[in-house]
């Protein structure tokens, strides 16, 4: 059963309200490439690619904080 107009309209207004949209463009070819990295590990690209740029700020707040007894 399709979803409502309401229904449709409530979950449009819900990702507007708690997700930030991102586009950015590469390329062609590459996005094939990450989807098929996402799919061999069962990921939605979505879902990759969120969490190879966590990963990638993790190791860079990782790198950048003082090791001890260094000051900054």
């Amino acid at each position: 059963m399709p979803a409502s107009k309401a229904q449709q309209k409530a979950v449009t207004k819900y990702v507007k309200e708690k997700y930030d949209r991102m586009m950015f463009t590469m390329p062609k070819g590459r996005k094939a490439a990450i989807q098929a990295s996402a799919d061999a590990v069962g990921e939605s690209l979505n879902g990759y690619v969120t969490k190879a740029v966590d990963e990638r700020i993790a190791r860079q707040e990782t790198a950048s904080a003082p090791t001890e007894g260094e000051t900054q």
